[in-house]
């Protein structure tokens, strides 16, 4: 055999090589995969991230769940997930991370497969508590493209006249627009609420503390501390994608949190003062 060749496959230096632990992306409803743009990079050099598509508004395969009459549902993308993961990662167990609705759809799959998942973080999750502000259906339905992507931010440099042209042009698309709008008839009002108790696994929540889209934050986060391994943060002058406004120290706690090296939570970042706070301005409403 060639030496080149003989070395390539070199045995023992195929036993030594360990591939790294899988990391699952999941994004939200008014996102797409390239949501994860500041994050992917620095989470796969310590994961093998994979970003599965299974919320396309304009692939074949939701259109034809459509014209079949199938509605597009928590429990219809949580299948789609297992069966990507089933047939294209095969290395369970997974760590998971979801921003949004894709927090929904986690928390729906670890609950169904708890022996597939190893971690799971949860960015700004919907359907915890509480109802939440649908600035996409307005902005879809009116037009008003600009309200949909400022929404999602508390800095509006976020919200550039780039993105919302990108938005715009998304949605010119009537096949693209379609598949948002039977989405949101689908999804909408969904609550995982009744999971709460059911997750068993280590658990990270990042809230965004000025978040408009989720309408009671606090509420949330009492709610969530039912799970049974969670741990929260709150991000100050942040709004409904920390994962892009505040990328930076997103990617570090959620490195340290699958790591199980997020030991304590830092004072500025801790639930139990956000929560003051939101009890002081509370009394000071009624006061007045």
């Amino acid at each position: 055999m060639n030496p080149s060749v003989r070395k390539l496959f070199d045995l023992n230096r195929l036993h030594a090589y360990k591939r790294p632990a899988p990391l699952i992306l999941v994004n939200g409803l008014a996102e797409q995969p390239e949501s994860w743009f500041a994050n992917r990079t620095h989470w796969s050099r310590h994961f093998d991230v994979k970003v599965p598509e299974i919320l396309v508004y304009d692939g074949d395969s939701l259109h034809q769940r459509i014209e079949r009459g199938g509605e597009i549902t928590v429990d219809y993308l949580t299948d789609r997930l297992a069966d990507y993961l089933d047939e294209y990662v095969q290395r369970p167990p997974y760590n998971l991370v979801g921003s949004s609705l894709g927090g929904q759809i986690l928390m729906t799959y670890a609950t169904r497969h708890p022996e597939k998942v190893a971690r799971l973080v949860l960015i700004c999750p919907s359907g915890i508590h509480g109802d939440e502000s649908l600035p996409m259906m307005e902005g879809v339905r009116r037009s008003q493209y600009d309200t949909l992507v400022k929404s999602v931010f508390h800095r509006t440099h976020f919200a550039s006249d780039e993105l919302v042209a990108v938005i715009e042009h998304k949605f010119q698309d009537r096949k693209w627009k379609k598949g948002v709008l039977r989405t949101l008839r689908g999804i909408v009002g969904h609550s995982v609420a009744p999971l709460l108790r059911q997750v068993p696994h280590p658990t990270l929540i990042i809230w965004g503390e000025d978040d408009r889209v989720l309408s009671d934050v606090a509420g949330s986060i009492r709610a969530a501390d039912q799970i049974l391994k969670v741990r929260q943060v709150v991000i100050p002058r942040c709004g409904h994608a920390p994962q892009i406004e505040k990328a930076r120290l997103v990617n570090h706690l959620v490195i340290r949190f699958l790591r199980d090296r997020l030991k304590t939570i830092p004072l500025a970042l801790d639930p139990a003062r956000f929560l003051f706070k939101q009890d002081l301005r509370r009394r000071a409403r009624v006061a007045h």
